[in-house]
């Protein structure tokens, strides 16, 4: 069985070559996950950030009604 190091807790741990894949996976996928969120969190408050801070929600007819 082919062993791997892996640092848990800052402490380097010997475990199982197939337990060190599984690991780094997971860190992998959490970390993936977080940026999506944050990328997420950014996109929406660039484009409805600015609906959000004026105070004044507007909907589609009264904007047509402001056109005529």
């Amino acid at each position: 069985m082919a062993k791997d190091v892996i640092k848990v807790d800052g402490e380097e741990t010997v475990v199982r070559e197939d337990t060190a894949k599984a690991y780094r996976g997971t860190i992998w996928a959490l970390i993936s996950v977080a940026a999506f969120v944050v990328i997420g969190a950014i996109l929406f408050f660039t484009f409805f950030g600015g609906s959000l801070g004026d105070g004044k929600l507007e909907s589609p007819k009264a904007i047509d009604k402001q056109r005529q």
